[in-house]
């Protein structure tokens, strides 16, 4: 690439990474109204499981139920991926596909399989309305990604938390993003730094959802750049990028090429859910 054409691309990112700041700051102003909104609604009626509506004792929490059917996951686990094992098989043990295809960030850490109430949270944090569910959400992401978002044996401190970007139009349209949200809330839980325009989508892209692992790689590619403010933030530290949901890996790893592209020393990956972790391997 060109240095014309490289400092054309950053422009762009640049012009997106403010039209994202825009677009939530806007977001934020309409939150706070829905918040005091939420916050006069609860005076009169009593909290609710975010899942399944059930009345809880105290807000931001499952119902015993719901805690119950949702599928966990834990170590031990594949090394890289975070998908289960039905039995250890020793530290540093890494799963077959892994190997197979190595992913090009170095681990992935994920709270629950992508079923059940887990299932259920992602899809109304993303298509319902559900923002509020991203408190508590991000709470368990710092939990289970607590050897992501601490500092490494060589680092001065914790590494920089980048939430993948919705394009400009999808976040106009949601008014948040969701990534962004528990981002936000897993970093504060962790103590780390946050960078939510560090990356910009510069382009629209189709749904993920009912396409092919194929299908989707060719829908991301190219789709995420590094901001200018992004580069120099990045430069020579460990990212963790933030999801809500990996599901064929394609998302993450286009954005994780965007973050490496940016300067980061290396990228790990932290999601709420993990399609495909709902059978431990073994």
């Amino acid at each position: 690439m060109s240095e014309a054409s490289a400092e054309a691309e950053r422009q762009a990112a640049d012009r997106g990474g403010k039209a994202q700041g825009l677009l939530a700051g806007f977001g934020r102003v309409l939150q706070a109204g829905r918040n005091a909104g939420v916050a006069a609604f609860s005076l009169a009626l009593p909290p609710t499981c975010p899942s399944c509506d059930r009345l809880v004792a105290g807000g931001e929490a499952l119902c015993p139920r719901c805690w119950a059917e949702t599928p966990f996951l834990a170590p031990p686990w594949c090394e890289r991926l975070g998908v289960p094992f039905a039995y250890d098989l020793g530290e540093g043990a890494v799963s077959p596909s892994a190997i197979a295809r190595p992913p090009v960030f170095g681990r992935l850490r994920s709270v629950a399989a992508h079923d059940g109430p887990a299932r259920i949270l992602v899809s109304r944090l993303k298509y319902h309305d559900h923002p509020f569910a991203a408190r508590m959400m991000g709470r368990w992401m710092a939990r289970v990604g607590a050897e992501l978002l601490a500092p490494g044996a060589e680092e001065a401190g914790p590494p920089l938390v980048v939430p993948v970007p919705l394009h400009r139009l999808r976040h106009w349209s949601r008014r948040y993003n969701q990534a962004a949200l528990l981002a936000r809330h897993a970093a504060q839980v962790a103590g780390a730094e946050v960078a939510p325009f560090a990356l910009a989508r510069r382009r629209a892209t189709k749904r993920q959802v009912g396409l092919d692992a194929a299908a989707r790689a060719r829908n991301v590619r190219g789709a995420f750049v590094a901001t200018r403010d992004g580069s120099m933030r990045m430069t020579g530290r460990r990212v963790v990028l933030v999801d809500d949901v990996y599901t064929t890996g394609a998302t993450v790893e286009a954005a994780a090429r965007a973050v490496l592209r940016g300067g980061a020393a290396s990228v790990d990956v932290l999601t709420f859910a993990h399609a495909g972790a709902e059978t431990p391997i073994g």
